[in-house]
Order: structure tokens, then C-alpha cells, then sequence
């Protein structure tokens, strides 16, 4: 990277940058972990030496802290893959049930954004679509931070809510269901070409909150690749040109996703296997009544705590997932 003609490929010498920030991130988490088990070391020693109760408390409580970071550090080496360190856009759409399936999404959207901020990741509405009386009909987040994509991979495919409606006065039970997809954001990525003959791009007045300006000019825009029948809208900036360029970014994710869809599936034909995450696959359960439970179907990891699931205390299911991929 000093050499003074780096820059003269600027493709390859970007391929470099990515790959040296991913080590450096490697690395770095390697060098926290060893500190956290010195530090333990000395801890330990110290306790044992002076006979002190309360420093082997700590000790035992650190101990389970560097249990854990190792655990995480560990699940860190499944995610190798090409784009697991990406940003996520990550789109949650209600399917049949009306309203009670519009809230239900609404749901998943609180919950993903809940498991990201916990994360430390930046969270931020891309495209939101309400529903009449309750919920969302659709909605796309971006989730930036390392490894969004890594993880939230694991949760693309259908989920199901079971529940007492809250509107049926009857009381009734129902069945709802909502879809999750997930596609690595990438600034750049040279095998994804879009050519501009193959877009439609419409624009119209943004519908959601934002002000005056946001609802009295045209500055939300809806992108159409003719080739893929794809749409994506964008109407979270105030400008159309900023609008634009993140539809445009929305896009390339989306074919990047879907590129990656098809090379995963000609390697499940090879290896005569059926995909495990397909679009209208249920994968996860989360029943409320007449009892409480979450399960996932892949991976059989499930809790009784739904309350905690829904707050965003998700990664027990990607971590099962993950494990039983890499396997």
C-alpha cells in the first residue's frame, strides 16, 4: 500500500484496502480477547494470594465475560464469507392477514431495529409503506456496522406470529405471516453492471413523515430494472438526487442478492440438496398464546421468552443458524 503506484489500479487497489481492514478488524478482536484473559490471570492470582472473596466474585463474573467474547470471537470465523462484513438492507413486507399481518411486520421491524441498536449499528429508514388502520405494509432499513449482513443473513425467509388478535373483537386466534429479506449494501462492486436503458425511474410525492418539504415536492423515487422486474423506492431524503442514489444503492444490493441466490442454488444442485432459506419459506415460529414460544424450524433453537425476542435478543437463532450452516 506505500508504494507509490498503488492507486494506479484503483479496482485492485480497493480489493486491498477492503481486505486489509478486514484483517486489521480480525486481529483486533483477537488482541481484545487476550488482554481480557491477562487480565483475568492477574486478577485470579491476586484473589488467591490475599484470600479475597469478593475478587474471586469478580473473577468468576469476568470469567463468564471471556466466555462469551470467545463464543463471539469463535462465530466470527464462520462469517467468511465474500460479504459478511457489509452493511444490510434488510426489508420487512406483510403477507396475508390484513391488518393483524401489517402490525405483525410493524413487530419485526421494532425487533430488528431494537437487536441492531444493541449492536452498536446505525439504523435508518430507507422506504416505509403504513398500513390503512395499523402497521406497515412494507418497509427497508439500512443497518450499517460490521458483519450487519453476516448476521442478519441468517434471518431471510418467512415469519409467523400466532396470537389473540388485538383487532378481532371477537377474540379470536390468529395466523400471520411476514417476509424478511436481506441484502449486503456495497458501495461499489464491479460484477454488478447496471446498464441505465434496463431502469425505469419514476418519481412522486413522499408519503410518510418529513415536513413540508418532503410532502409537497416529487422527491421520493421509485427505480424499476426492466430485466429483473425488481422495484426499489427511496423516499428517506429530502432530495431527489439523494433519493436516487440511495434507490440506485437499493438496487445494486438487490441484484448483488440475487446473484449470490443463484450461485448458492447451483451448489445445492450439485450437491442434490434443497436450499435451507428460500423467499416464502417459513423459518421461525413465535406463538404468544396458548402459550409463549419461538421457534425456529432450521435449527430447532427455540425460548419461551417472547418478550425478550421481540425486544431484539435474537442472536441465540442466528448463532444456531450460523453453527449448523458452517457444519
Amino acid at each position: 500500500m506505500a508504494a507509490a503506484d498503488f492507486w494506479s489500479d484503483p479496482e485492485t487497489a480497493r480489493q486491498v484496502v477492503k481486505q486489509q481492514k478486514s484483517l486489521k478488524r480480525d486481529v483486533e478482536q483477537w488482541e481484545k480477547v487476550h488482554r481480557q484473559w491477562e487480565d483475568l490471570e492477574v486478577l485470579v492470582e491476586l484473589a488467591v494470594e490475599e484470600d479475597d472473596e469478593q475478587s474471586l466474585q469478580e473473577a468468576a463474573e469476568q470469567l463468564r465475560q471471556l466466555e462469551r467474547a470467545v463464543e463471539r470471537l469463535e462465530l466470527s470465523t464462520l462469517l467468511n464469507g465474500e460479504y459478511d462484513h457489509a452493511d444490510a438492507i434488510l426489508s420487512v413486507h406483510a403477507g396475508a392477514g390484513g391488518t393483524e399481518a401489517m402490525d405483525w411486520a410493524q413487530m419485526l421491524m421494532r425487533m430488528y431495529t431494537r437487536w441492531a441498536e444493541e449492536k452498536g449499528y446505525q439504523v435508518e429508514i430507507l422506504d416505509i409503506l403504513p398500513g390503512e388502520e395499523a402497521g406497515i405494509k412494507s418497509v427497508s432499513l439500512s443497518i450499517k456496522g460490521d458483519l450487519a449482513y453476516g448476521y442478519l443473513k441468517a434471518e431471510q425467509g418467512v415469519h409467523r406470529l400466532v396470537r389473540i388478535s388485538p383487532f378481532d373483537a371477537s377474540g379470536r386466534r390468529h395466523t400471520s405471516f411476514a417476509s424478511v429479506s436481506v441484502e449486503p449494501d456495497v458501495e461499489e462492486d464491479g460484477e454488478i453492471v447496471i446498464d441505465p436503458n434496463d431502469l425505469r425511474i419514476d418519481t412522486f410525492r413522499a408519503s410518510g413523515a418529513g415536513g413540508q418539504h418532503v410532502n409537497k415536492t416529487e422527491s421520493a423515487v421509485r427505480i424499476t430494472h426492466i430485466p429483473t422486474g425488481i422495484v426499489v423506492t427511496c423516499q428517506s431524503e429530502r432530495s431527489q438526487h439523494a433519493n436516487r442514489d440511495r434507490a440506485m444503492r437499493m438496487l445494486r444490493a438487490r441484484l448483488l442478492q440475487r446473484r449470490l441466490e443463484e450461485q448458492q442454488k447451483k451448489m445445492e444442485e450439485l450437491r442434490g440438496q434443497q436450499g435451507e432459506i428460500a423467499w416464502g419459506n417459513q423459518i421461525r415460529s413465535y406463538v404468544f398464546t396458548p402459550y409463549t414460544l419461538v421457534k425456529d424450524h432450521r435449527t430447532g433453537a427455540e425460548t419461551s421468552n417472547v418478550n425478550a425476542v421481540m425486544d431484539g435478543e435474537i442472536d441465540m437463532f442466528i448463532e444456531a443458524y450460523l453453527r449448523r450452516k458452517q457444519s
